[in-house]
């Protein structure tokens, strides 16, 4: 079995089998790639079936002296999900990443923004261009509803439901969730449907997505990193953001004001707990402040 045809059957396996999104299988993909590069380059004719323990270890012994450990750790669950899909279909009897050690990484702990820091981004939009209203509107979505950015990319109009203030979202393995939206997400919206999109040349395939570009089709990620950062160096923000940092903000700012965790989970779209957990840890300080205020044992009522 050739390297291309077992990342062709890894791929549809991922997407039909474990339903992933078109981001999650070609970050996998990506991974398998690192190690035929390493191969084709060293001369090693192995192939997916036959590939040595020794060979894994000398690749990620290699890759370890330019890549930071996060990434090492990413590319080695990678590659072992690959090879337990060989020995899951019986192409190979045991798994070479096996014994490979990820390196420790501690979680990372996300950054978020404080409500100031979003009033400035989101004040720092020039209104007078087209582009302003929309830009407004998607920093608002991307806040108040906590979305990923493929989330913000996928919306549609068809699945807004202003009226009940609520938003379809199509999340990672098309699986979808209902997010309340608030009256002000609700009214930059409108604004840019009703003033901007009314008037622009829509592409064919695209009559139903909600944020277009200039030339009427769907917007790209990379469109979006790029509305803030310029944002951000407009108002000379010391802080490294991405579209995610609105989520992250979304789900850190609910925390703070008292919401569920269990309710921040169904809004995020989170499978596990354990992974809205991490916003437990951003604000050590709220927590701290929580509990001298609502436990029986707070300081100070003690004799």
């Amino acid at each position: 079995m050739k390297w291309n045809r077992a990342l062709q059957d890894f791929q549809h396996y991922l997407n039909l089998e474990r339903g992933l999104s078109k981001n999650s299988i070609s970050n996998y993909v990506l991974d398998v790639e690192k190690l035929i590069l390493f191969l084709e380059s060293h001369q090693i004719v192995e192939t997916p079936i036959n590939i040595e323990k020794s060979t894994v270890q000398q690749f990620i012994y290699e890759m370890a002296k330019n890549v930071n450990p996060r990434s090492q750790a990413r590319v080695i669950s990678g590659l072992k999900s690959f090879f337990n899909y060989l020995v899951f279909e019986d192409y190979r009897q045991d798994n070479p990443m096996e014994l490979i050690e990820s390196p420790k990484v501690g979680r990372k702990l996300p950054d978020t923004l404080s409500e100031e820091e979003i009033n400035e981004l989101i004040g720092a939009i020039d209104l007078s261009k087209p582009e302003g209203e929309r830009n407004r509107a998607i920093l608002e979505t991307l806040y108040g509803c906590g979305l990923r950015v493929s989330e913000l990319l996928d919306l549609k109009l068809s699945d807004l439901y202003f009226e009940e203030d609520f938003i379809k979202v199509t999340g990672k393995g098309d699986k979808q969730r209902f997010v309340p939206i608030s009256d002000i997400n609700k009214k930059y919206i409108n604004i840019y449907r009703k003033e901007i999109r009314v008037h622009m040349t829509i592409k064919k395939g695209a009559e139903d997505v909600l944020f277009l570009n200039r030339r009427g089709n769907k917007l790209t990620r990379a469109m979006i990193f790029t509305i803030i950062k310029q944002l951000a160096q407009e108002i000379g923000l010391q802080k490294s953001i991405s579209p995610h940092t609105f989520r992250h903000s979304f789900a850190t700012h609910l925390l703070q004001n008292g919401a569920d965790l269990r309710a921040i989970q169904q809004m995020l779209g989170h499978e596990s707990i354990t992974t809205t957990e991490v916003y437990m840890h951003v604000d050590r300080t709220h927590l701290a402040e929580v509990m001298n205020k609502y436990h029986p044992r707070k300081s100070g009522t003690s004799d």
